[in-house]
């Protein structure tokens, strides 16, 4: 079993949360892991991707091929659109309907919908309006990968054990939280 995903959205959305919650559930499976560079980072608000690469056999390389990539995972529309050369025909785009607009001529956003809803295997979902009407509005990105959670092959269990290890220390209302806010978009 072998899972390529790409995550896209712009700093400050929690790419890096998102795939430290998978990658510690993928190893506490036992399988392996490997993680491109994430790019964009050293500017909040500018643009970021990861290709995130998981296998019950060992990966050789952390780069996902063009057209090779099973998912796109973004928590931003306009930067799902800028990953589609690396979908293959049977992936899934799973994306924010909230746009971050960060430049000045960002696109009409009827027409990103349009693009995102062109693809066969997509989920559209307003996470920010979903993490804000389960009370925990800093958790977007746990709706998206909740929204997400059906196509990745994990299960909620394992999904929230890895939430659980990663925001304990930060307390049992913060992992509370992030447990709506999965369950929230796993019901979107």
């Amino acid at each position: 079993m072998t899972k390529d995903i790409i995550l896209a959205g712009v700093g400050g959305q929690g790419i890096l949360t998102i795939a430290t919650i998978i990658g510690t559930a993928a190893v506490k499976r036992g399988w392996h892991l490997k993680q491109a560079e994430v790019h964009g980072m050293s500017q909040r608000g500018g643009d970021v991707q990861s290709h995130l690469r998981l296998s019950d056999r060992p990966i050789h390389s952390d780069l996902i091929p063009l057209g090779k990539a099973d998912m796109i995972l973004s928590v931003e529309p306009m930067e799902s659109l800028r990953y589609l050369p690396y979908l293959h025909a049977e992936g899934w785009i799973i994306a924010n309907r909230t746009p971050f607009k960060n430049i000045a001529n960002y696109p009409e956003i009827e027409n990103i919908y349009k693009e995102i809803e062109a693809i066969p295997n997509h989920v559209l979902i307003d996470a920010d309006v979903i993490a804000k009407e389960v009370k925990a509005s800093r958790a977007m990105n746990i709706v998206m990968l909740g929204a997400a959670i059906k196509h990745l092959g994990f299960t909620k269990a394992e999904i929230e054990e890895a939430i659980k290890a990663i925001f304990a220390r930060k307390g049992e209302a913060i992992v509370e939280a992030n447990y709506r806010a999965l369950q929230a978009g796993i019901d979107s």
